[in-house]
């Protein structure tokens, strides 16, 4: 399960390194093998400067959740044209390094310094500039979807 913000940032040839505290981790589940992708929001649009990073066996599940929605459901398709149409294989090298190809690198504006954020199966990498709108935007507190079904939910 992966958890926790990490800042980080990608060097010239579009790497991120890994934080240490993943790796080991990452080589037990997936072999250093991972899934890179664009990442979308629930009315299946592009989450804009976000990316998806999902280890491979978590990708390949994905996969098959998705190959089994009806063919003709508009949202379906377009749900499998970003999601999967822009799935790109990465390995994590023995520096703990990925390359992020320069598609998805140009497709969420992503610069120098990103943030990899842990969503327990899969990371969301962040650029930034949006990171931090996107943090100012729950701290506003003014988006109340879904809030109901949360109802039963205590820490």
């Amino acid at each position: 399960m992966f958890r926790g913000i990490s800042s980080i940032n990608l060097d010239a040839k579009g790497r991120i390194a890994i934080p240490t505290r993943y790796r080991e981790e990452l080589q037990d589940c997936c072999e250093r093998q991972m899934v890179v992708t664009v990442a979308v929001d629930d009315k299946c649009v592009g989450e804009a400067g976000c990316l998806w990073l999902y280890p491979l066996p978590e990708w390949e599940k994905l996969e098959q959740t998705i190959s089994k929605l009806p063919t003709l459901n508009k949202m379906a398709g377009k749900l499998r044209r970003f999601v999967i149409g822009h799935a790109t294989e990465c390995e994590m090298d023995a520096q703990g390094r990925l390359l992020i190809p320069e598609k998805l690198r140009e497709f969420a504006e992503m610069d120098k310094h990103i943030f990899l954020v842990g969503q327990l199966n899969k990371f969301e990498i962040w650029s930034d500039t949006a990171w931090q709108a996107k943090e100012q935007e729950w701290l506003d507190g003014s988006d109340t979807e879904g809030l109901e079904e949360l109802g039963s939910l205590s820490f």
